[in-house]
């Protein structure tokens, strides 16, 4: 399942396709259907956020969160999933997103689709990170002195970010057998967790997951301000799904390296979307029935997960599943950085980073790994990781509030050149359709739906008490329109079109063979 055979004439048809946008091979395309499915499904990673922030179901709604709210945000994300892969079917290649942008829309969305995207995949490795710190201050650190104090999540991220950029460093084959081997181990590590919580639960009283209770305020240990409006506060208990399922862009970005990548990349997005939201449904739903008391872990806020754990599980086995779940979290964090190193490689590779782009955009003959954008992108999450422990805004870490706006700026990324398909659909900026179609008719309603959901997510995300979100991602916008006018306007010409793309042919076979691609 992991390998797929791979013809001289497929490998030739995806040469075709990626000459055909004037790029040359020069990343390794060994990614089988499987890898490519299994670096989004391993990002989206159920066992990271769907546990550091299993929380958010219950400290608002109580067990509707898990058993009605998962559901619901995992259809928004479907929506996403769906539409990205009606486009990346027909424009398979690293930076995704961007691509799709520039050529269905014009340079100043491609332009922004990739500052967008950029910004938010660095600080959702960061994230991620520090979420995987936490979780090993609250299983394991006992045992090493580690509390999870500001200054030791600093060093710990630091430490795990620089290991994750070296194993992609060493190539894609590398990163895609870890990353093959964290799909497997989700599977598992989830079939164990559910079967522990329903044979180890007190009791099961399946009405809960269907049950609305005000945990908001101090009842839900602060996690959420207090309310009486249970709608909103059903709202903000998506912000869990939400948050979770995201991250399958990956497929997009790993496009170049991934076998028939016309049909394994659209297959990769859906059915990690897929697999993800439903193991993870099961997965959300058997913790809440485990459960001893709702209102007693409510209060108990972010630590509801441990609390139950604890209270209801053998400590051997605890111990097992913590330690599945922690390297699952450590490869989640490793597929991010693939995802965000490939981003700024493709980006880079039509100067869209000033003065930078020829580094970023250079491949390693010996590894056929962007390296230079693979340790840029690591330091740029240190940096945000030091900022993000140290820097307060009243009582409130800039973590908290960056957290949120990366939901924004992600999703943003993933609604611009979606919306810009549905206009260019049909006409010559997208004649036809790749080889994954849903159709023109569905493709567009999908797509509708998707914006929609972007409108619940800026609001769950800017919603009180993280209002300050929406004045981070406004000031984004708006220096991002200043650098435009000012200046990218004139320089930034885009990805390669028309007469661009026949001029880099010299070009494509010198890139070849400097990394020693043959046809």
């Amino acid at each position: 399942m992991a390998s797929d055979n791979y013809t001289d004439h497929e490998k030739h048809e995806d040469m075709k396709v990626l000459h055909g946008m004037g790029y040359a091979q020069e990343l390794s395309r060994s990614m089988s259907k499987f890898s490519n499915f299994a670096i989004s499904f391993s990002i989206i990673c159920i066992l990271s956020g769907g546990i550091n922030s299993f929380a958010q179901a219950i400290s608002s709604v109580g067990g509707a969160g898990a058993g009605i709210g998962w559901i619901v945000g995992c259809l928004l994300s479907g929506m996403f999933a769906l539409s990205m892969a009606q486009v990346a079917s027909a424009f398979p290649t690293a930076g995704g997103l961007y691509h799709w942008a520039s050529i269905l829309g014009n340079r100043f969305w491609g332009w922004l689709t990739a500052w967008l995207n950029l910004l938010g995949l660095i600080t959702v490795l960061g994230a991620i990170n520090i979420g995987t710190a936490y979780f090993f201050a609250g299983t394991f650190g006992s045992f090493v002195g580690f509390s999870g104090s500001d200054g030791q999540v600093v060093i710990f991220v630091a430490v795990i970010t620089i290991i994750q950029a070296l194993f992609n460093h060493l190539g894609i084959k590398v990163t895609t057998m870890l990353t093959d081997m964290s799909g497997y181990l989700i599977f598992a590590a989830t079939a164990v967790l559910v079967l522990a919580c329903l044979y180890f639960a007190p009791a099961l009283d399946v009405s809960r997951l269907w049950t609305f209770t005000n945990y908001s305020g101090d009842a839900g240990g602060g996690v959420f301000p207090q309310s009486d409006n249970m709608l909103y506060l059903f709202l903000l208990c998506l912000l869990l799904p939400v948050y979770t399922i995201t991250g399958y862009d990956a497929s997009a970005h790993t496009s170049e390296e991934t076998k028939n990548a016309a049909m394994s990349v659209p297959q990769g997005i859906v059915s990690a979307v897929f697999w993800s939201s439903i193991v993870g449904w099961v997965m959300i739903c058997a913790i809440t029935l485990a459960i001893p008391d709702m209102t007693t872990a409510a209060t108990q806020g972010w630590g509801m997960f441990f609390a139950t754990m604890d209270a209801i599980l053998p400590v051997g086995l605890k111990f097992v599943l913590y330690l599945a779940i922690f390297i699952a979290q450590l490869l989640c964090g490793l597929a991010t950085v693939t995802s965000a190193s490939r981003m700024l490689f493709a980006f880079s590779r039509d100067d869209g980073v000033p003065l930078f782009s020829k580094p970023l955009s250079t491949v390693s003959p010996k590894y056929r790994t962007p390296v230079n954008a693979i340790w840029t992108a690591t330091v740029l999450c240190i940096l945000y990781v030091v900022l993000a422990m140290t820097i307060k805004v009243g009582e409130t870490s800039i973590y908290v509030i960056v957290v949120n706006s990366t939901l924004v700026f992600l999703f943003l990324s993933f609604t611009i050149p979606l919306i810009a398909g549905v206009f260019a659909y049909g006409t010559a900026k997208w004649p036809n359709p790749g080889p994954w179609s849903l159709g023109g008719g569905v493709y567009k309603l999908v797509t509708i739906l998707a914006v929609v959901g972007m409108g619940v997510i800026l609001f769950i995300a800017v919603a009180p008490p993280n209002e300050r979100v929406l004045y981070v991602v406004l000031g984004f916008v708006a220096l991002a329109l200043v650098l435009w006018v000012a200046v990218e306007n004139r320089r930034f010409e885009g990805p390669p079109t028309g007469d661009r793309i026949a001029a880099r042919k010299a070009a494509i076979a010198a890139a070849e063979a400097a990394v020693g691609e043959k046809a």
